[in-house]
């Protein structure tokens, strides 16, 4: 079995050796030719980790051909990774060929440890679902944070539309003010909020580039405030009075959420007092006086 799988491993790896050859020869002739004839001004670090990312990036597009797709699954996948802030075309190619990546890469950690040979069908087998389930795990895994961060900071951004709007800009020129000013604080929800204003510069209108932003988003908050907008716009009401309104609410549901978790921690911790605080106060209590009763037994018994 050990001899299978290392001649395994040895063939997969002159399969890779020889991709590599095939797809990256006139990269690897004009690294040749730059030995060879050495140019007077060398490549910085910086360019060198642009040349290895590219390569790798390559070698994993070439992966995820393996990997059989239907356009429904692509576009599926291209609409996480877009939630994920993952939008370019290419993060669909990385994301399949680190589907196939990943199962290898356990494979080899699988047989490297030695827990493949404890159990060799199990332990492949777990490895190579593992492995192909991974990406889609840390995916959702990104969107939860991204979603989680935009709608922490919402409150905030809405704050210095408020400002921004109160001060004389209108709508469309807070939202280009609030995306340079909350850079550093909140990235995730000024990405989208460029987005937004790049949108609306191309010509689409208001409630569309919002609702584009409640849809790349999937966020619950972002799309009342989308709603909120829409209504406030089609009634002639005051943008700003309703904006603080709504972070004004959306800080309430916080709390709110926060004492709901507190909350439940008391349900939470039953699990952990009966598993692992008290078999050890059982123990500590009634273990000597099980150790006296056993003694006598045994003295007693034993005559």
């Amino acid at each position: 079995m050990g001899f299978a799988i290392t001649t395994f491993i040895a063939i997969f790896l002159l399969i890779v050796s020889g991709g590599l050859i095939l797809f990256y020869r006139e990269a690897m002739i004009q690294r040749v030719a730059q030995v060879v004839t050495p140019r007077p001004k060398q490549a910085g670090i910086r360019d060198t980790l642009q040349h290895t990312g590219s390569a790798l990036g390559g070698v994993v597009q070439q992966f995820e051909r393996v990997v059989p797709r239907s356009e429904a699954d692509i576009s599926v996948i291209q609409q996480r990774l877009i939630r994920a802030g993952y939008r370019k075309e290419s993060a669909v190619n990385y994301f399949y060929g680190a589907k196939v990546l990943c199962p290898i890469l356990l494979c080899g950690v699988a047989f490297t440890s030695g827990i493949g040979a404890w159990s060799p069908f199990f332990s492949y087998l777990v490895a190579l679902g593992l492995g192909f389930l991974l990406p889609d795990f840390w995916l959702g895994n990104r969107i939860a944070a991204r979603q989680a961060a935009i709608r922490r900071g919402l409150p905030d951004m809405l704050d210095l539309l408020v400002i921004c709007i109160e001060a004389g800009l209108s709508l469309d020129q807070a939202t280009s003010r609030s995306a340079e000013e909350l850079t550093g604080a909140h990235p995730d929800i000024c990405d989208e909020l460029q987005l937004v204003v790049l949108e609306q510069r191309a010509g689409c209108p208001r409630a569309d580039a919002w609702k584009h932003f409640a849809d790349r988003s999937n966020v619950e908050s972002v799309r009342n405030l989308v709603s909120v907008l829409a209504q406030s716009e089609k009634f002639g009401t005051s943008i700003a009075k309703t904006l603080r309104v709504h972070s004004d609410t959306l800080r309430t549901q916080r709390r709110q959420k926060v004492e709901e978790q507190a909350a439940k921690t008391t349900v939470k911790l039953v699990f952990p007092l009966v598993f692992f605080i008290f078999p050890s106060l059982f123990l500590v209590t009634l273990g000597p006086a099980a150790i006296v009763i056993m003694e006598n037994f045994s003295k007693y018994f034993s005559h």
